[in-house]
């Protein structure tokens, strides 16, 4: 069975203002794809209002219905349907499968963007806007306050469209960071990254006490608010799972790779709209070997793993760095070894609302007995008007909410 590039992936606007955009992608399977198509609609901030999912290992056939974050009517839907088919399988056509392919064979180019200016309030999440609004993907930073009150931003970051090396598209990058940075943007330049990298890699070590705090806390009373049942009697073939949860952002994505990083393949799936904050999640799964999931242990493991997921994507603490207060936000890396989308864009817009200042950040990975997580650090500026001895409940509880969009 062929079928045309363009088909792969179709767009339909909602029929009247503030309806959902539904998002079809019907193209060849491979392990992961729904994964992979969710977290590049988070890479957009898009939230997926409900879908349906089907595949018979063989071919894949998924509707999103979506709708900006920021309830924003203009977005580059255009620029969306190229990410997403070339995510699609090589088999769709020449082009997407040479993209495809030049992706597999390499990793995308590292460029290092580097800008110093006067600081202000807001100044972090501002440049963070613009880089991901051009579809830069932030793989480490380095954010350092001098004492005469400017800032040296060092971003790792890489391109998804993969045309950073021309002229033209720095130039558009340094532009666009200028006009928001306005009188106080001084210079900016960006250069493949070299040794640098190194020094950002040797991530400090977190003390013993925040990482017991950030990783160590119990979840399961947590987890006790998803309520997740397993039936294998309905299905001939399959292992059905119903979850009922929360609503949250980035929920179906959770899901999916948790999936996909325990080798449970799903083979339909519908995400149905919320009622009064929850989600109901009907999922017919199997294992690698293609039968249901019907071995006790291994159904406790991967149930105990998806509500631990779903209940606890993101970990946020608060603690002394000396006289000072770091915030510390942690997610699980996935097998494939990428991070959750968005973190950073939403933690700044967070600390933004709140007119924190960031006096430094930085972005590294912590390995745990069992998996690794991505770390972001944020040293935060002690200010008259907004305490922050007495404000770490508040800081706490409003970059948790940003990050799960409640």
């Amino acid at each position: 069975m062929g079928i045309l590039n363009d088909d792969a992936v179709l767009i339909e606007p909602g029929k009247n203002s503030g309806d959902p955009t539904m998002v079809t992608v019907n193209c060849p399977d491979e392990s992961g794809l729904g994964s992979t198509l969710c977290r590049i609609i988070l890479e957009f901030g898009l939230s997926i209002t409900k879908a349906d999912f089907s595949t018979d290992g063989r071919w894949c056939y998924i509707v999103f219905w979506v709708s900006p974050d920021n309830g924003s009517s203009r977005f580059d839907w255009d620029s969306l349907k190229n990410r997403l088919l070339s995510a699609c399988p090589s088999c769709l056509g020449s082009y997407y499968s040479s993209l495809q392919s030049s992706n597999v064979s390499k990793p995308p180019s590292l460029y290092l963007l580097k800008f110093f200016c006067r600081d202000r309030k807001g100044l972090l999440h501002d440049v963070t806007k613009v880089l991901t609004e051009l579809e830069f993907t932030i793989q480490r930073v380095k954010v350092t306050t001098t004492p005469d009150g400017r800032v040296l931003d060092m971003f790792f970051i890489t391109d998804a469209m993969d045309l950073l090396h021309t002229k033209q598209r720095q130039t558009k990058t340094c532009d666009h960071l200028t006009a928001v940075l306005g009188e106080h943007g001084v210079s900016c330049e960006i250069e493949l990254a070299g040794p640098e990298l190194e020094s950002l890699q040797r991530f400090s070590v977190l003390p013993p006490e925040a990482a017991d705090e950030l990783f160590g806390s119990d979840v399961t009373s947590i987890s006790n608010k998803v309520v997740l049942t397993v039936d294998n009697h309905l299905s001939p073939a399959h292992t059905l799972l119903h979850i009922n949860c929360i609503d949250q952002k980035g929920l179906f994505y959770d899901i999916l790779r948790t999936s996909k990083d325990c080798d449970v393949h799903i083979a339909y799936g519908r995400f149905s709209s919320k009622v009064k904050g929850y989600r109901n999640l009907d999922l017919f799964v199997r294992g690698t070997d293609g039968k249901k999931i019907a071995d006790p242990k291994h159904q406790d493991s991967f149930c105990s793993r998806l509500k631990e997921e779903i209940s606890c994507p993101l970990r946020v603490i608060i603690v002394n760095r000396g006289p000072d207060s770091e915030l510390l936000v942690a997610n699980p890396v996935e097998l494939s070894g990428k991070g959750r989308p968005r973190v950073f864009y939403d933690v700044t817009l967070a600390l933004k609302s709140l007119g924190i200042c960031i006096f430094s950040a930085e972005i590294g990975r912590h390995s745990t007995s069992d998996r690794q997580w991505e770390v972001y650090r944020f040293l935060l500026e002690e200010r008259r008007e907004f305490p922050l001895d007495r404000a770490r409940n508040q800081i706490v509880d409003r970059v948790t909410k940003t990050l799960m969009g409640w």
